[in-house]
């Protein structure tokens, strides 16, 4: 048994181990690939059916917007050709937006002199405050005014912004952030932003024949400088003054609104807003553009002489209106200034512009500023000596001699005999028959003394009528000179106190 025992193959107290069959594991490896094939091709199924449902939405909304742009092409067209238009038309009044710098403690007085010259209904713009005007509830011209005058807003506040300045005010902060702030309001098809004060008054009609002349799709800085050379050298040759206006083109102004304020910040320490915007012009690389037409009028005393020779340009603002005299004698500062613009409507080109012409039977050198004057003085005199302002007008610093102005200029004569004969305008009026203007002008009177002289004595002269023909396009090309011969119409003679003059200018060649 033992023998037996040892004979078996199995030992007592061991447990058999059994190996699975190869069949058994190729079933296995079979089983799972089958599994893995399924998962496959349901994979690939469905990313196909989302793809051909993106690709099926995708061309159905690239047919749908194919149609829709189709039927808006001919609004686009449209458009663009009516945006093209546009970009094609003169600058006109309506492409402007004025702004104008006030003061509410002198509002009350100085809005007197807008109303000469904005008309609410045919140009854009905003006067702006530092502070509201309180209305006087029992009266009803603030009512009045509203229908007269530009919309009034109160400009941002400048705490944030230094001023160091001893001799200047904190409101030149406020002035020269108008152009920024008109800009921000969103008026739409703007061209040009026109600063100006208060006391300032535009020949609108001037001032679009001088913004014709540029590109208002580029950058512009538009104005002129000061009649005195000492306030040129103390702010600077390069700067617009802002009473006389300035105007700057739209992409300017939102270059400008886009770093002005970091710009002020580092200026704390000059005078005002002139030279602000001036030195914020500078950093953009924009010079100043001087058209002679923009009158700051840093003088005082009368005007005369300046008016009566003004330069061969279009008569565009005066300023200072507080400071001067009236213009014209024996009457008020607005209602001198109501007088001028009756030739203003009839000929805004030819208005204040100089004809010099020679009687030379009489020996008389006649100067007639269109409009405004004419002068009648003894003997013969160029031309060069006739265009420079007579010296009427005092310094805007008073120590200061005629070796201060910006400008040449002539002494008023002290030979009485040689002073001239003044004649003011006091009527205009249109001639359809003659197609012309009809401008008479009637002696000033003061004492002359009696000249023991062998030519005429001007002061049998009583009127003077200048016929003239208004032209609208008189700047748009250079026309010539200004000296003529004085033609003498006799048939048209009243009565023998009155001459009568015929504009007729011709080269000087």
């Amino acid at each position: 048994m033992k023998g037996n025992q040892k004979d078996s193959p199995e030992k007592p107290g061991m447990l058999s181990v059994t190996r699975p069959g190869p069949k058994l594991m190729v079933w296995l490896i079979c089983f799972i690939a089958f599994t893995y094939i399924i998962y496959m091709l349901k994979l690939v199924s469905t990313s196909r059916s989302c793809d051909d449902s993106i690709t099926f939405t995708t061309t159905l909304s690239a047919l749908s917007t194919n149609v829709s742009s189709s039927s808006a092409l001919p609004s686009r067209r449209r458009e663009s050709e009516e945006e093209e238009e546009k970009a094609d038309e003169p600058t006109d009044l309506n492409h402007v937006v004025f702004g104008i710098a006030a003061s509410s403690k002198l509002w009350k007085q100085r809005k007197e002199y807008i109303k000469i010259w904005y008309r609410p209904k045919h140009m854009r713009g905003y006067v702006w405050l530092d502070k509201e005007v309180k209305k006087n509830s029992t009266s009803s011209n603030d009512e009045d005014d509203e229908d007269l005058l530009p919309p009034v807003k109160i400009s941002g506040g400048t705490a944030s912004f230094p001023y160091t300045n001893k001799q200047g005010q904190r409101s030149a902060l406020r002035i020269s952030r108008i152009v920024s702030e008109m800009l921000r309001l969103g008026v739409k098809n703007v061209r040009w932003f026109v600063m100006g004060d208060d006391d300032t008054v535009f020949v609108t009609d001037n001032l679009i024949r001088v913004l014709r002349k540029y590109d208002h799709e580029q950058m512009y800085y538009i104005g002129s400088l000061s009649e005195s050379h000492l306030q040129n050298i103390f702010f600077s040759y390069g700067m617009a003054y802002g009473g006389g206006g300035f105007a700057i083109s739209y992409p300017l102004a939102k270059a400008l609104s886009k770093m002005q304020d970091r710009c002020i910040q580092r200026y704390p320490a000059l005078y005002g807003s002139d030279d602000r915007m001036q030195a914020c012009m500078a950093e953009l690389g924009v010079p100043l553009t001087k058209e002679l037409g923009f009158h700051q009028y840093d003088v005082y005393g009368s005007l005369f002489g300046l008016l009566a020779a003004h330069p061969v340009t279009p008569f565009v603002s005066v300023h200072h209106l507080d400071v001067v005299e009236p213009i014209f004698p024996n009457t008020t500062r607005v209602s001198s200034l109501k007088k001028l613009t009756v030739p203003m409507k009839l000929d805004s080109a030819g208005l204040l512009q100089q004809s010099i012409c020679y009687d030379k039977h009489k020996s008389w050198t006649v100067s007639v500023s269109w409009g405004y004057a004419v002068q009648i003085f003894r003997g013969i005199f160029s031309p060069r000596e006739m265009e420079m302002p007579s010296r009427t007008f005092l310094n805007w610093y008073k120590r200061a001699d005629y070796t201060a102005y910006a400008f040449n200029t002539r002494p008023v004569s002290r030979q009485p005999c040689q002073k001239p004969f003044v004649y003011y305008m006091s009527t205009t009026r249109f001639d359809k028959q003659l197609n012309t203007t009809v401008s008479e002008y009637t002696r000033h009177r003061v004492s002359h003394p009696s000249c023991k002289w062998k030519m005429a004595n001007p002061a049998e002269i009583n009127t003077i009528v200048v016929y003239k023909k208004p032209d609208p396009h008189l700047w748009k090309g250079h026309r010539g000179g200004t000296v003529a011969e004085c033609y003498k119409r006799r048939g048209i003679i009243r009565y023998g106190s009155t001459l009568v003059y015929v504009e007729k200018v011709k080269s000087l060649k």
